[in-house]
């Protein structure tokens, strides 16, 4: 969830850090700070708030680093997600030593930190913050005034510690150094290798612009991070390789170019990533399938279950429809954070499929690891390159959506549900090939040959249209709004609701359509805007009845329907039109609609759509 980036290199380092944390604003964050170290001493900055705070005092840091000029520098800067204490200057990142001599920026909890502290005080340590963090910098402090050398000292507080972490830590006796560590899944530890620098980040996008040259740490791995000398290591001192990695976009795929939000821009990319997301995968004469980084054999799963949160819960729900209308392959889906504590049932021939965007989301990480422990096999769909998701998988698709830094997320939805179309007809071949393919099951590859629809008919919906901001002029005071579907359009009613409640703070719930009537329907008034997608689908005339109860009870209709549906545009008010679409493909035309509607109304009620209250883009803890 917080944002972390570390510099060792010639250039002015705060600057460097500065904008490193501006690109991980999308994380979301409280407070920000700074520390720089230069010849003996460190220097630090810290403000609440936006980062335009802290920025406000970074001339006043480089005036007192620049007092004691070096040939290198080195820094770490954090941006914050309170979790142990208040949202207080004192409880900011980074935090220091009762000498000043070390300096730490933290992700994760410390689940043990009161007994940690609790040792520590008797000692006679003092804590200034109410944070967990602390901890951390004291107990290293503590070793290193024991006759422990940086490197041991931070080896030695590191194995204390439980749960997932992810720490960054500075000494002014080993300047020119950053030791880092990776401990669970409290996010990503991102190593960037530069032309006579070296960087540090919890994500990607906050070094691409100087290196595209990483290294990813995995659980329980430490670095020794220099300019010439970079050691990686487990805990317990044990050397390990690494694969440099080379990240698939450059610092322009990060930034809004011509758009006001990240959020737009997004929506807007979405054809391109099912592009992406198809490029290489389908042969379009024949249909058949190839997943470069998931091998299927003839021992195809006789049950998958899906764990993901949030959207990639509800795309997880998509995929449910295709896997068992495809491949015929029964399929539960779980929430990541409850699917451990009901101790499921599992097999090996079963597979736990983990949908994560970030591929850092520590509850569905958590329901993967659960599904190993149990003997089943773990695949993942994933878009964020070498992360903990792709390498704690047995296989993975990647979305290919590119950086999505707008925290509701939308074209990672899109592709994750290209992805598990893609599974879907995988399989359902695999088992055509193996005999094993149930009579009833519908053609596998004529299926997949449909896929070659798929980025027109998202251009067609992400066509300009003048329909957005004439509902969001009308609706944008309105306080409740209700999401209607069926099939394959439950999921996405659910999806369009929540991406409402995330940017514009209207409630907004989402129900299969059918269920109206047991409850819903009491809310139902002239105040009650209720959104129903109705494409002509095997569903249309239940929709069509859903559609004309509503009217009945004096509610307002947004119908999402199918060109040229004369029927729907008799009894809705208000109607946003999609292309017909194969069946199995109508969720790529129906949620972008609502996607947009929720941008609109949240841009209309004055809304930070790229960064709305109290989310963050990577829910890295519990």
């Amino acid at each position: 969830m917080c944002g972390i980036i570390g510099y060792i290199g010639p250039r002015d380092a705060t600057s460097i850090i500065f904008e490193g944390l501006r690109r991980l604003e999308y994380r979301g964050y409280d407070s920000a700070g700074i520390a720089i170290l230069n010849g003996d001493r460190i220097y630090a900055e810290r403000a609440v708030g936006k980062l335009s705070n802290l920025a406000a005092r970074l001339p006043a840091l480089r005036e007192a680093v620049a007092a004691d000029p070096q040939l290198l520098q080195t820094g770490i800067g954090h941006t914050r997600w309170a979790t142990h204490g208040g949202v207080t200057e004192y409880n900011t990142h980074p935090h220091f030593s009762a000498n000043h001599c070390l300096a730490v920026v933290h992700n994760g909890i410390v689940e043990n930190y009161a007994e940690l502290k609790q040792e520590l005080q008797s000692e006679g340590v003092s804590f200034v913050s109410e944070t967990d963090t602390e901890v951390i910098v004291h107990l290293v402090d503590s070793y290193v005034r024991a006759g422990m050398s940086f490197e041991e000292a931070a080896r030695q507080a590191l194995r204390s510690l439980k749960g997932s972490n992810a720490v960054v830590i500075m000494s002014v006796r080993d300047p020119g150094t950053l030791i880092t560590a990776r401990l669970g899944n409290a996010g990503g530890i991102v190593i960037g290798l530069g032309d006579g620098e070296m960087f540090v980040a919890s994500d990607a996008t906050g070094i691409v612009e100087h290196t595209r040259r990483v290294l990813f740490l995995d659980d329980g791995e430490m670095a020794l991070v220099r300019l010439n000398d970079l050691r990686i290591m487990r805990l317990d001192g044990r050397p390990v390789a690494k694969t440099t990695h080379l990240i698939p976009w450059d610092p322009v795929s990060a930034e809004k170019g011509e758009f006001r939000h990240f959020m737009q821009k997004e929506i807007a990319e979405q054809a391109r990533a099912v592009v992406d997301t198809l490029r290489g995968r389908v042969n379009f004469d024949t249909g058949e399938v190839v997943l470069e980084s998931l091998t299927l054999d003839a021992n195809v799963p006789h049950h998958i279950h899906t764990v993901a949160c949030g959207t990639s819960f509800y795309a997880g729900l998509i995929g449910k429809f295709l896997l068992e209308q495809i491949a015929r392959v029964r399929t539960e889906v779980d929430y990541g954070s409850e699917f451990r504590y009901r101790d499921p049932l599992l097999s090996p021939d079963d597979v736990v499929l983990g949908i994560t965007q970030s591929g850092e989301t520590a509850d569905t990480l958590a329901a993967m690891s659960e599904g190993r422990r149990k003997g089943a096999r773990v695949w993942a769909v994933v878009n964020a390159v070498g992360s903990q998701a792709e390498r704690l998988a047995d296989g993975f698709i990647s979305m290919r959506a590119g950086p999505e830094i707008g925290v509701a997320s939308t074209k990672a939805f899109t592709t994750s549900v290209v992805d598990q179309y893609l599974l879907a007809c995988a399989v359902a071949q695999q088992q055509a090939r193996s005999g094993l393919l149930p009579d009833d099951a519908p053609d596998p590859f004529a299926l997949a040959r449909e896929l070659v629809h798929a980025p027109s008919l998202v251009s067609h919906v992400l066509e300009p249209t003048p329909v957005f901001e004439e509902l969001a002029n009308r609706f944008h005071d309105r306080e409740h709004f209700l999401y209607l579907g069926r099939g394959l359009n439950y999921p996405v009613a659910l999806e369009g609701a929540l991406k409402l409640k995330e940017i514009s703070y209207i409630h907004a719930e989402g129900y299969p359509a059918g269920e109206m009537k047991h409850g819903p329907i009491a809310l139902i008034d002239e105040q009650m805007p209720v959104v129903c997608i109705a494409v002509r689908d095997a569903v249309h005339d239940k929709m069509l009845s859903q559609v004309q109860q509503v009217k009945a009870r004096g509610g307002t209709v947004i119908a999402v329907a199918t060109e040229g549906d004369d029927q729907i545009a008799a009894a809705a008010d208000y109607v946003i039109w999609v292309p017909p679409a194969p069946p199995l493909l109508t969720p790529l035309v129906t949620v972008i609609p609502l996607q947009r509607l929720a941008y609109h109304l949240a841009l209309r009620r004055g809304c930070d759509v790229d960064q709305p209250r109290n989310l963050a883009k990577s829910v890295t803890v519990e």
